[in-house]
């Protein structure tokens, strides 16, 4: 049994697609983002950075309990566990090495701040909102192509495309229009078929806000993260 804490962002989403892909049992852990919970002490026990996802696997290595932060490890770490979604080939297992990578260095951190820039932010910053729309197409643009070429990010479906489609799922905050990419879009109505991403998409969507006060900002965006 694994104990997933979560909450229905594009980093939690691609764990609860991996587990149900994987068609392991577990239990999830809601983390209140708007009201703190992730900055209190029970929570940075677990992870110090005070962030979500947070993955317990209760029978890890040597069969000892393993607590497990940063969704791109996480991804690997059960991959790798059950010789699943990691490519078959020592080729693709470098290629979903290589698009994994692309997804927690580039594209999550770049289309984050569009998203914050174009949504959360107190003002309306010109600069900041053109320079993470720039960043933002080129990921698409980069996407676009490689799609055009090949069904899947690396080759055949693994952790690499699980962890990119809550990002282009996302892509309305982004000011992204698939309309513009038809090789992302096709991919992810791919994508979006699948059972088990459809039952790992779901989980506490709706409590999703639509819109923040104030004191959810001082938890989200850093004006207040001490236990």
């Amino acid at each position: 049994m694994f104990e997933l804490y979560f909450a229905p962002t594009p980093n939690g989403q691609k764990i609860t697609i991996l587990l149900e892909e994987l068609e392991l049992p577990y239990q999830l852990i809601a983390v209140d983002l708007l009201n703190g919970e992730q900055h209190t002490t029970k929570f940075r026990t677990l992870n110090p950075y005070g962030k979500i996802p947070v993955l317990v696997d209760h029978h890890g290595p040597g069969g000892a309990p393993m607590t497990l932060y940063e969704s791109g490890a996480i991804l690997w770490y059960l991959a790798n566990k059950y010789q699943r979604f990691k490519g078959e080939t020592p080729r693709q297992e470098a290629l979903v090495m290589q698009w994994l990578m692309f997804q927690m260095g580039n594209l999550g951190p770049f289309l984050g701040q569009a998203h914050h820039f174009f949504n959360y932010a107190p003002e309306m910053i010109d600069y900041a909102q053109k320079r993470y729309y720039r960043e933002a197409t080129l990921m698409y643009e980069v996407l676009n192509a490689r799609l055009g070429e090949h069904p899947f990010l690396a080759e055949t479906y693994s952790i690499a495309d699980m962890a990119v489609y809550p990002w282009v799922s996302a892509r309305r905050a982004h000011r992204i229009d698939l309309n513009d990419y038809p090789a992302v879009a096709s991919w992810h109505q791919t994508i979006k078929q699948r059972p088990a991403v459809r039952r790992g998409f779901a989980p506490l969507r709706d409590r999703l806000p639509s819109k923040l006060e104030p004191e959810h900002r001082k938890h989200l965006f850093g004006q207040q993260q001490n236990p």
